[in-house]
């Protein structure tokens, strides 16, 4: 092989693979939310999650993405062994697609949606008719890669090696598995190995024969991405990883056994080598999945026999996030609001610990309470840098927003945790000076964490299921608290007036009023990303 032609393939597989990007960038700002309600469905079946994983494959045009995707979402806890098997089998189904597009050759109209998408992505004022262009556009240069790739192996027809080593290929199916396996290790995708196949098929330069052993090597390769993803995660993330690779080795044993008879079923639904490629590709992973999929629960138990352990329990580990899941920005914004909301269940929790230790003097509920401030401190950190890692990704333009908004929230979460800290240092004082609280201030703090507890719960309500109902109710709560610090406060000073309480007593109970006020007013700015024109207010401290 020439420079000239190493060049124009390199050339060629470059463009093809930025198209591919393109597209797939553009697909997943159009899918938006639809991406997380697919995610939902996953939790009613297996066969529903082999749907799944081969809508989401056809999204993101990549079925390396989707797995290390659900390497991560494993990683994270979001997702089980027996709910991965079937994404995984359904990505393989779901990456077809793009070879079955490149069949239809398009050629023709490659400077059309070129100089269309261009315009609009320049052009165009709405933000759907710039996705549509960014579509467009990928789509023009996805083809444009095709037919440079074609056009560089022209030469190979000239060159009887080449001819000679897919004679090879014919009779040594196992040098072609090999081939194909090697060639998507290094390029990391699939869609791509298959579009080379294609390219050299549009030349008439590899009969089917020779095709479908590389086609073969080409899944088994694509399981190297998930492999290299599994690396430093938990113990089911590395079974989901190797469960993909040995769904796609034991469909290679079973059609080289068959090699023969597939090939002439291939030839018979095309006589263009091109749409025979793709056909035999989704005929092999269509069929590879309905052999293995009633054996899933037995693929589970093999791998977590394959690889035992548990996991140890880390306070601040983030659950719901991993930065694989950045393989699909739409699903890692989703993922983040569910991080956010189990931080600020855990800066709930502190504050119920805070009013009981104040209650009941329980030093032990202090301790638990400095405890989990660490973790919300490093649970903060660690969502703030996820944040940014989001913001820098292809993500839609109201997603980009909420990614801006949850900034704030992280902070406002945090925010709560200090108050609770705040609360137990009272506690730890009130302790420390036998200080007394009559029976009456007794009441009024329930009644004011009560309502403050309604006012956490419901922002956290209104933001996982984006209730702007809810996040009225959270200003109805936060109204209630102020009228309460009020009345509470002149009720405590009509108290110390008489001799009721002493002045140690009076400053500390004053004190927690005012920390169950911010913390009111915190959850009032956390339900407001929801809907920012319904909040009553917003607090800086």
């Amino acid at each position: 092989m020439g420079y000239s032609m190493i060049l124009g393939l390199f050339a060629g597989l470059a463009i093809f693979l930025y198209g591919m990007k393109v597209m797939s960038d553009a697909l997943q700002k159009a899918a938006g939310d639809r991406m997380k309600k697919l995610l939902e469905v996953l939790t009613r079946n297996r066969f529903l999650a082999v749907l799944v994983g081969t809508a989401i494959t056809a999204i993101i045009q990549s079925s390396s993405a989707t797995t290390v995707m659900v390497v991560g979402l494993v990683n994270a806890g979001i997702m089980n062994l027996s709910q991965s098997v079937g994404v995984i089998m359904g990505a393989n189904i779901g990456t077809t697609m793009t070879a079955q597009l490149i069949a239809f050759k398009f050629s023709n109209i490659i400077p059309y949606a070129l100089i269309a998408g261009t315009a609009l992505v320049l052009f165009a004022k709405k933000k759907s008719h710039r996705q549509l262009g960014e579509l467009l556009l990928g789509f023009g240069l996805l083809f444009l890669g095709m037919n440079s790739m074609s056009d560089a192996m022209k030469p190979l027809k000239e060159i009887p090696q080449f001819t000679q080593f897919m004679v090879n290929l014919q009779h040594n199916p196992l040098l072609g598995v090999l081939a194909g396996f090697i060639l998507t290790a290094v390029i990391q995708s699939s869609s791509a190995t298959i579009g080379i196949l294609q390219a050299l098929a549009l030349q008439g330069l590899v009969p089917i024969e020779a095709a479908l052993p590389i086609l073969f090597g080409d899944n088994i390769g694509t399981c190297v991405t998930a492999l290299l993803a599994s690396i430093g995660a938990n113990f089911t993330a590395k079974r989901a990883a190797l469960m993909h690779l040995i769904f796609n080795i034991v469909g290679t044993i079973i059609f080289l056994l068959i090699l023969g008879p597939m090939a002439e079923l291939v030839k018979m639904t095309s006589l263009d080598e091109v749409r025979q490629i793709a056909n035999a590709h989704t005929f092999f992973n269509l069929v590879n999945t309905a052999i293995q999929l009633p054996f899933a629960g037995f693929l589970v138990a093999f791998v977590t026999k394959l690889i035992p352990g548990k996991e140890a329990e880390d306070p601040t580990k983030l659950v719901y996030l991993d930065k694989r899941i950045l393989e699909t920005p739409s699903v890692a914004v989703v993922q983040i609001v569910k991080e956010i909301i189990r931080m600020a269940e855990i800066a709930r929790s502190n504050v119920r610990k805070s009013i009981d230790a104040i209650l009941t003097e329980d030093e032990d509920l202090i301790a638990e309470v400095y405890a989990k401030e660490k973790a919300i401190n490093a649970l903060e950190k660690k969502i703030t840098e996820y944040l940014l890692a989001v913001s820098n990704t292809a993500i839609s333009s109201e997603q980009s927003n909420r990614v801006a908004s949850l900034f704030n929230t992280v902070h406002d979460v945090e925010r709560i945790g200090d108050h609770a800290e705040n609360l137990v240092e009272l506690a730890q004082f009130k302790i420390d000076n036998k200080i007394v609280f009559s029976s009456t201030a007794v009441e009024e703090l329930k009644e004011i964490y009560g309502v403050v507890d309604k006012a956490i719960e419901t922002s956290l309500t209104a933001l996982e299921d984006e209730d702007k109902e809810k996040v009225k109710e959270v200003n109805e709560y936060e109204e209630r608290v102020d009228e309460l610090r009020d009345s509470l406060r002149e009720s405590h000073i009509r108290r110390l007036n008489n001799n009721e309480c002493n002045i140690n007593a009076g400053v500390i109970f004053l004190d927690i009023v005012t920390n169950l006020e911010r913390i009111s007013d915190h959850s009032v700015n956390i339900a407001g990303i929801v809907s920012p024109a319904s909040v009553i207010h917003k607090t800086k401290i």
